[in-house]
C-alpha cells in the first residue's frame, strides 16, 4: 500500500496512542532512575508538514477483516501522528465485541520515536484498547541525557501499578567509538521494580549497583517515595561519616510531606562515641512568602576533639530560621532567628551552612544574627526599619589568637534601625539630588572594655538627615568633571557613658552639622595599536570639609580622645575607597579638612581577549587626621600608596593583586594576591594575604591553594591547603585521587585539620565520595 496523509482511523490512532502508552510505561515504572521530564509545552508545528490532527501511515500491506474485526498492517509499518513516530514489522488491532476487550499488538523491531528525540524499543507490545493495562517484551529505551534503560518485560497492571522485570539502567556509554560492546562504568539492576501510585511508593526487589561490571552494593528490598507524585513522605539518602570527635556516625533523614505547602525533615544522627543528635528542618510556603526553619537537639555532656566527655549533662540545641514575605509590589518584610546553646555545636556535630546569610543584614564570621525587618522600595525611594541582636560564637582558644571568647553582653541590641533614601525626578542645578535619612538605637548590657570589670555598656541613639548633589560635565575632548556637595545633620543621645572613675557613668545629648564640597576630574585617553588598545586615565578628586565635631566618649590613659565608633570599626583603605570623599563607611566618624585623592589607571585590551589593568594612587591632606587609626594608612598628610592590578595573560589564566604600601619606606602593610587557572589539563587557585594589623589588632598572613590536576584521561589528583604563615602551621590539608568519566566520579581524599578551637583539637579523616550522573549528589559521604 502506498503511503498517504489522512485523518487517522480509530485503529491508527490507537496504534499511535499505544506507542505513547509504551513511552509512559517505562517512565512511570522506574522514576527513581531517570531525571524528571521537562514540563510539557505547546506543540510546535510538525517538521514533516503534518497539520494538527493529520496522520501519515505507510506499510507494505494493510488487511481489514470485517468479519473478525481485525486490522493488520505488515511490512515496514510506519505511522506518524502529532510529532510521534511508530515503526514495527507488524501491527494488529483486534476490536472489542460485546463479550471481550479490544487488543493492540505490535511485533518485530517495534520503535517509538518521540518529539523530544527519545526512543523506545521492544520486540513486542500488547495493550488493551483503553490503554489501562499492557505489557512490552524485550523492552529498551534511550532517553534524554544519554540515559539507557532495558528490561525483559515492562507491564502496566492497571492505572495505579507499573512494573519492570529484570531491569537495568545506566547513563554511561555501552559502545566504544568503533561500535563494539562496552561494559558501562556503572549501572543499577533490579529483578523487579514496582511503582504503586495509590500508595505513592516505588519498591525494588534484589537491586544491585554495579561499577565497572562488579556489584558494589546489594539490597534485597528497599523503597522510597514516588518521585512522580507531587509531594510524598519517605526516607532520603543517608549520611555516613567517621571522625575522632563522634566516632562512626550514621544520619538517616526522613521527609514528611505535611501538606502541599509544608514539609518536615527529621535527621537523627547516631554516633558511637557520643549521644545521638537530632537535626530537623521545617518549611512552609504561604501565598505571600515562606518560612524555613532548621533546628537541632541533644542531651549530652561537652566533649573534646577525641570524643572525651567532660562537664555536666544538659540540653544542647540550635535554631537557624528565616521568613520572607511580600505584602505587595513595594513592601516586603521578614525575619531571621539564629541561636545556639554552645559556641562549638556546629563544629562538633558537623552541621553545614550554619553561618550563611539568611536576611538583608549579615553578621561577621562565626556570629549569629536574629533580625526582623520591613522594606519599601520603588524606582525613586527606599525605606526600611529593622531590629536585630547578635550572638557571638568565636572562641579565644583558637590557636594563635589573642582575643577572648565572645561575650554576648557586650554586643548591642539594635532596635530600631531606620534608613530612607529618595531621589526626585527633577534635576536641581542640572544635577542629581538625593535625600537620605537614618536613625538607630543601640543598647548594651556591658562595656567591651575590660570585660572582667563588668562595666556598664554605652547606649546611644542617633538621628541623621542628609542631602547630596552631583553633576557631570563632559567636554568634547573627553575631559570629565563631576562637582559634588554633601550636607548632613546628626543628633545624638548618649547614656551610660563611662567617666573613667570606676563604674560611674554620665549621659548627654549632642548634635553637629557636617558638609563636604569638591569635584572629581578624569581625562581618559586611548591609543590603538596593531592588535590592542591602550587606555590611560588620570583621576584627581579635591574635597574640603570644615572641622567636624567628632563624638568623644572617653579618654585613653595618655589623654587621647576615644571617639564613638559603632559603624566604622572594619574598613580597608584600598582602590574601592580611594575616591570616597568621606572614607568612613558609617555615620559616627567623619573625614574633615582639605584633601586631594589622586590616581592613575592604565588598561591594555588585546583583540584576542587578553587584558591587563593597573591602578596607582594615594591621598593627600593639609593636616594630619588622628581620627583615623594608625593601621588605616590615612593618618599622615600623605597616605599610604594604593596599588591594584589584574590581568588575563592567556585564556584560562587570571591574576590579581591589591596592596597598601607605606607612604615613606614603601614597606608592605597589606597585600592580597591570587591566581586562577582553568586549562585542559587541570584547574586551580592560589590566594595570599598579609596584613600588619587586622581588625583584632593582630598580624595576619595566610596562604590558601587548591585545585585538580589530570594526569591521564580519566585519572587525576586533587589538593587543597590553608596555611597560617604567621604561626608557621597548616590549618587544613586535603590530598586526593579521583577517577571521572562521562557518568561517574570517585574521589578518595585524605584530610588533616590542624586547627585548635577551644578544646576541639586536630583530626584526621579519609573521605570517599561517589557521584553518579543523573542521580544527583554524592551517594556516600565521609
Amino acid at each position: 500500500m502506498s503511503p498517504g496523509r489522512r485523518t487517522p482511523s480509530k485503529a491508527a490512532k490507537r496504534a499511535l496512542l499505544a506507542g505513547a502508552a509504551l513511552a509512559a510505561l517505562w517512565a512511570q515504572a522506574l522514576p527513581a532512575l531517570a531525571q524528571p521530564a521537562a514540563p510539557a509545552q505547546a506543540a510546535a508545528p510538525s517538521p514533516d508538514g503534518l497539520a494538527p490532527g493529520e496522520l501519515y501511515m505507510e506499510a507494505d500491506r494493510i488487511v481489514r477483516d470485517d468479519e473478525r474485526k481485525v486490522t493488520t498492517a505488515e511490512g515496514n509499518v510506519e505511522i506518524r501522528y502529532e510529532g510521534r513516530t511508530l515503526r514495527a514489522d507488524r501491527l494488529v488491532y483486534e476490536e472489542s465485541d460485546q463479550a471481550g476487550q479490544g487488543i493492540i499488538r505490535a511485533r518485530g523491531n517495534v520503535q517509538v520515536i518521540n518529539d523530544d528525540g527519545t526512543t523506545e524499543f521492544a520486540d513486542e507490545f500488547v495493550l488493551d484498547e483503553d490503554m489501562r493495562a499492557g505489557v512490552a517484551l524485550g523492552f529498551s529505551a534511550r532517553l534524554q541525557e544519554n540515559i539507557k534503560i532495558a528490561a525483559a518485560s515492562a507491564a502496566r497492571r492497571n492505572e495505579n501499578v507499573q512494573e519492570l522485570n529484570r531491569a537495568i539502567y545506566t547513563p554511561c556509554e555501552i559502545c566504544t567509538a568503533e561500535g563494539a560492546p562496552k561494559t558501562p562504568t556503572w549501572s543499577i539492576a533490579a529483578e523487579r521494580v514496582v511503582q504503586d501510585k495509590q500508595r505513592r511508593i516505588v519498591v525494588y526487589r534484589n537491586a544491585r549497583m554495579r561499577v565497572f561490571g562488579a556489584t558494589v552494593m546489594y539490597l534485597p528490598v528497599f523503597w522510597h517515595a514516588d518521585p512522580q507524585s507531587p509531594r510524598n513522605s519517605g526516607f532520603l539518602v543517608p549520611h555516613v561519616s567517621m571522625s575522632d570527635r563522634r566516632g562512626l556516625s550514621y544520619e538517616q533523614p526522613y521527609y514528611w510531606a505535611i501538606s502541599p505547602y509544608s514539609d518536615l525533615t527529621l535527621s537523627p544522627q547516631i554516633n558511637t562515641s557520643v549521644n545521638p543528635f537530632l537535626n530537623g528542618r521545617y518549611r512552609k510556603r504561604f501565598y505571600t512568602g515562606e518560612v524555613d526553619l532548621r533546628f537541632g537537639y541533644t542531651y549530652e555532656q561537652d566533649f573534646d576533639g577525641r570524643g572525651d566527655r567532660f562537664g555536666e549533662t544538659t540540653h544542647r540545641s540550635y535554631i537557624l530560621g528565616r521568613g520572607s514575605f511580600r505584602a505587595n509590589e513595594k513592601w516586603r518584610w521578614g525575619f531571621t532567628a539564629e541561636r545556639a546553646s554552645d559556641d562549638l555545636i556546629f563544629d562538633k556535630y558537623e552541621i553545614g551552612d550554619a553561618f550563611e546569610s539568611r536576611g538583608p543584614y549579615v553578621a561577621d564570621d562565626r556570629r549569629l544574627i536574629s533580625q526582623a525587618y520591613a522594606i519599601r522600595q520603588d524606582e525613586r525611594s527606599y525605606a526600611s526599619i529593622a531590629a536585630m541582636s547578635i550572638q557571638g560564637l568565636r572562641r579565644g582558644g583558637v590557636e594563635g589568637a589573642s582575643f577572648d571568647d565572645d561575650n554576648d553582653r557586650t554586643f548591642p541590641l539594635i532596635a530600631p534601625l531606620v534608613e530612607t533614601h529618595y531621589e526626585p525626578v527633577q534635576t536641581i542645578g542640572g544635577g542629581r539630588l538625593r535625600f537620605h535619612g537614618s536613625a538607630v538605637t543601640l543598647t548594651r548590657d556591658q562595656s567591651p572594655v575590660d570585660t572582667a570589670a563588668r562595666l556598664p555598656g554605652l547606649d546611644s541613639t542617633r538621628v541623621t538627615g542628609e542631602v547630596d548633589w552631583q553633576r557631570t560635565f563632559t567636554s568634547a575632548a573627553g575631559l570629565r568633571v563631576e562637582p559634588f556637595v554633601n550636607l548632613r545633620v546628626d543628633a545624638y543621645r548618649l547614656s551610660d557613658v563611662l567617666t573613667g572613675v570606676g563604674s560611674q557613668t554620665t549621659s548627654r545629648d549632642t548634635s553637629r552639622g557636617l558638609a563636604t564640597a569638591g569635584a572629581t576630574v578624569s581625562y581618559p585617553v586611548y591609543r590603538r595599536f596593531k592588535d590592542s588598545t591602550v587606555v590611560l586615565e588620570p583621576i584627581v578628586q579635591a574635597a574640603i570639609s570644615p572641622d567636624a565635631k567628632q563624638i568623644v566618649v572617653g579618654r585613653e590613659t595618655n589623654g587621647d580622645p576615644i571617639y564613638l565608633n559603632e559603624d566604622s570599626v572594619a574598613f580597608e583603605f584600598d582602590e574601592t575607597t580611594l575616591f570616597r570623599a568621606n572614607k568612613f563607611p558609617g555615620f559616627d566618624l567623619y573625614e574633615d579638612g582639605a584633601r586631594l585623592n589622586v590616581a592613575g589607571r592604565a588598561s591594555v585590551l588585546w583583540d584576542d581577549g587578553r587584558r591587563a589593568n593597573l591602578l596607582l594612587g594615594r591621598s593627600f591632606r593639609t593636616e594630619e587626621n588622628n581620627v583615623f587609626r594608625e593601621r588605616s594608612g590615612l593618618r599622615k598628610k600623605a597616605s599610604d600608596w594604593i596599588v591594584a592590578a589584574d590581568a588575563q595573560p592567556v585564556r584560562g589564566v587570571s591574576l590579581f593583586t591589591r596592596a597598601r604600601l607605606d607612604s615613606d619606606s614603601l614597606d608592605i602593610h597589606r597585600l592580597e594576591a591570587g591566581a586562577n587557572v582553568n586549562r585542559r589539563w587541570g584547574s586551580g587557585f592560589v590566594r595570599y594575604l598579609t596584613d600588619d594589623f587586622d581588625i583584632n589588632q593582630e598580624r595576619r598572613e595566610n596562604l590558601d591553594l587548591g585545585g585538580e590536576l589530570y594526569v591521564r584521561k580519566n585519572w587525576g589528583v586533587s589538593f587543597y591547603g590553608s596555611r597560617d604563615l604567621n604561626q608557621d602551621a597548616w590549618v587544613i590539608r586535603d590530598m586526593g585521587v579521583f577517577y571521572r568519566d562521562d557518568c561517574l566520579r570517585v574521589d578518595v581524599v585524605y584530610r588533616r585539620e590542624d586547627t585548635v578551637i577551644g578544646r576541639l583539637g586536630p583530626s584526621d579523616s579519609v573521605n570517599v565520595r561517589l557521584t553518579l550522573a543523573t542521580l544527583g549528589g554524592p551517594l556516600y559521604g565521609r
